[in-house]
């Protein structure tokens, strides 16, 4: 007689163990976090779509990682938050649904090291070459750098993911509170050395490339700033390139502790939390950041608060 669980679509969701008196708490943290970042981040974009002031390549490349955020998170924090209510026994999941959040969350990763990346570019340009800026910071350059982030993400992660799914199932239930590509590989029978080795390879490259572009960066621009005794540059240099960085190591970071969890089995509810974490909290900083330190956001905001309050309501 046939195994059920061999190649079965309905999959079961461990999901976070939670017990009566934390659930609600847990609930609330969540909901207000993903409403925090529904609302930071797509009225950042709105903000630098509406104003023309904000139509540099700095702010309109800053978009993508907010669109990244909001993509990343609207297909799992809602997941997470109905899975709360539900009994684990009773958490399940079809496997195409799971392959889709599986693909989002990757993603959503890479895209963050993608994006930085392009990001970084920009300030190298306008930094050691200011008077060159304008002419290699075209529009038609902003559309360059954002297909080539978002594609090298897609083609990086839909192998990676294409790895998984040829695979034959003779498991069903998923050992993390969303579904990623770790945990549908472990559901396999099969031999799964070639998805280790593509995965450790697509790590390596992804961190060397990513790691790699902002030290050679950073290093030109404070070369640049060093040996430069222009101090509105060294200024604006220092205020724009400490945001980037700011949220170029907290992601680093938040990705860095989660894969580490993985390897220690003793450790697997702290994996869980540090996994949702990794999205919900540079979701949720970056818009805080970018927006805390950019003058022109500030004042743009500003402007619209005055004119609110100034408006007769009549």
């Amino acid at each position: 007689m046939e195994n059920d669980t061999y190649n079965s679509l309905t999959l079961q969701l461990e999901g976070l163990r939670i017990t009566k008196t934390n659930k609600y708490p847990v609930f609330l943290f969540l909901l207000l976090a993903y409403v925090f970042i529904l609302i930071a981040n797509v009225g950042i974009v709105v903000l630098i779509w509406t104003e023309r002031s904000l139509h540099q390549p700095m702010y309109l490349l800053f978009c993508n990682l907010s669109i990244n955020d909001v993509i990343g998170n609207s297909l799992l924090v809602p997941r997470l938050l109905a899975d709360i209510h539900v009994p684990p026994s009773e958490r399940f999941i079809h496997f195409y649904e799971c392959v889709m959040q599986a693909f989002t969350t990757h993603m959503a990763g890479t895209n963050a090291h993608t994006v930085l990346m392009i990001m970084a570019f920009d300030r190298y340009v306008a930094i050691c070459n200011p008077l060159r800026y304008t002419t290699i910071m075209t529009d038609k350059m902003v559309i360059k750098l954002t297909v080539s982030a978002w594609g090298v993400a897609f083609v990086l992660v839909g192998i990676l993911l294409g790895l998984t799914i040829r695979l034959n199932r003779c498991r069903t239930l998923i050992m993390n509170p969303y579904c990623d590509n770790a945990s549908l590989f472990k559901l396999s029978c099969d031999s799964v050395f070639i998805n280790n080795v593509y995965g450790l390879t697509f790590t390596v490259v992804l961190f060397t490339g990513s790691i790699g572009s902002m030290f050679l960066t950073y290093t030109k621009i404070a070369v640049v700033c060093l040996t430069s005794k222009n101090k509105s540059l060294n200024s604006k240099a220092l205020q724009t390139c400490s945001t980037h960085l700011c949220l170029y190591l907290i992601m680093l970071v938040s990705g860095m502790i989660l894969i580490t969890l993985h390897r220690f089995i003793q450790y697997t509810e702290y994996r869980k939390i540090s996994a949702i974490l990794f999205h919900v909290v540079p979701g949720s900083l970056n818009p805080i950041i970018y927006g805390l330190q950019s003058q022109e956001i500030h004042k743009c905001l500003s402007k619209i608060l005055h004119f609110r309050k100034i408006k007769p309501w009549f």
